[in-house]
């Protein structure tokens, strides 16, 4: 599979892609909608806006009907996405379409997941009366239970899966999207060969989770911010006081830190899906989520975990993307297994490497 995908690469285009994207969101992803989708509702008219849009099919080249853009352009569309709190698998789906264009594969329509997205979960593809079987249990599947199509990596091949295929049982997040376990027992619609490998795709999806979490934190902080401009105690803003002051700051600079991540593990994906240094930004954005979500919580007090404030649509997220596609602790243990047998020499060169 060719990952590099340079496609147009402007500045130009990645900032047109992600304004429209933000005109979009504004429009179709209010309040109402976030809290109709945290009790369980799929929300059809923003999906139909997204996939009117056809922002869905920003990492799909323009040859097999995407938009042809750099990888890294399409991946800061999540930044945007996390930032509105989206309550859509579009992450998943923009994964799955990848891979499937990548493999020479039609795209269904509709909203798709992927899997696996968990270490040491195996499919089995056996060959079937001219078909494939698929078999094999998946868990924390993102939106299963809301897409007609599963798209699996197994045996260094990708399988698209309809529903006919696989039984679920419900899950879901802090953050009440549905993570799923799917157990599958059936054929496949269509299998082609692929050069990514499962640690791969699940280092995709660690970088997919980065962007989001880095714009989640980014309006955080400019929530928060804003409270603390306007919330008035003892006769004056809060945010004049020294120890709220000190709270912003380091709020500031872990936001910071998360898009600076978010912007590595991107180039990494873009450069041929390099795992470590997309690992050094998932447990670096990681962290940034908990700091950056306790802070908020601090500094808006009692409102803020109330469920009429809309603070907890970002918050949960934090806390829930921060353990999806390998927790802090995981990425951390590999990147210091691979720095324990580089040896203490290539320390240095190993950091300015990755």
């Amino acid at each position: 599979m060719n990952t590099s995908n340079p496609g147009v690469g402007s500045d130009n285009v990645g900032e047109m892609l992600r304004e429209t994207a933000d005109r979009l969101f504004h429009a179709h992803c209010d309040t109402a909608t976030q809290r109709s989708a945290d009790q369980g509702t799929w929300p059809a008219a923003l999906w139909s806006a997204v996939e009117e849009a056809e922002l869905h099919r920003a990492l799909v080249p323009e040859e097999a009907g995407g938009f042809g853009v750099a990888v890294a352009d399409a991946l800061s569309l999540l930044k945007v996405a996390g930032a509105h709190a989206l309550p859509l698998p579009l992450a998943e789906t923009m994964l799955a379409s990848w891979l499937l264009a990548g493999a020479g594969m039609e795209i269904p329509g509709g909203p798709l997941t992927i899997g696996p997205v968990r270490d040491n979960e195996n499919m089995t593809l056996t060959r079937s009366d001219g078909g494939w079987l698929v078999t094999g249990t998946l868990t924390r599947v993102p939106w299963a239970r809301d897409v007609d199509h599963l798209v699996v990596l197994a045996d260094s091949r990708v399988a698209l899966i309809g529903k006919a295929s696989w039984s679920i049982e419900t899950g879901e997040n802090v953050a009440r999207e549905p993570r799923d376990t799917v157990r599958l027992n059936g054929a496949a619609i269509a299998v082609g060969a692929t050069r990514m490998t499962a640690p791969q795709l699940i280092a995709v999806g660690a970088a997919m989770r980065t962007q989001q979490i880095a714009g989640a934190l980014t309006r955080l902080t400019e929530m928060t911010t804003q409270y603390a401009q306007d919330r008035v105690q003892f006769g004056r803003p809060i945010g004049k006081f020294q120890a709220v002051q000190q709270n912003l700051a380091v709020m500031a600079g872990q936001a910071a830190a998360a898009v600076a991540a978010a912007d590595l593990a991107a180039e990494a994906v873009a450069d041929g899906v390099k795992i470590l240094p997309i690992a050094a930004g998932k447990a670096r954005a990681g962290e940034a989520a908990g700091i950056g979500a306790g802070i908020a919580h601090q500094i808006h007090g009692a409102i803020g975990f109330t469920f009429e404030h809309s603070l907890h649509f970002l918050t949960r997220r934090l806390w829930s993307w921060r353990d999806e596609f390998g927790k802090d602790a995981a990425w951390n243990r590999l990147l210091g297994l691979h720095m324990a047998q580089a040896g203490a020499d290539r320390l240095w060169a190993e950091i300015t490497a990755a």
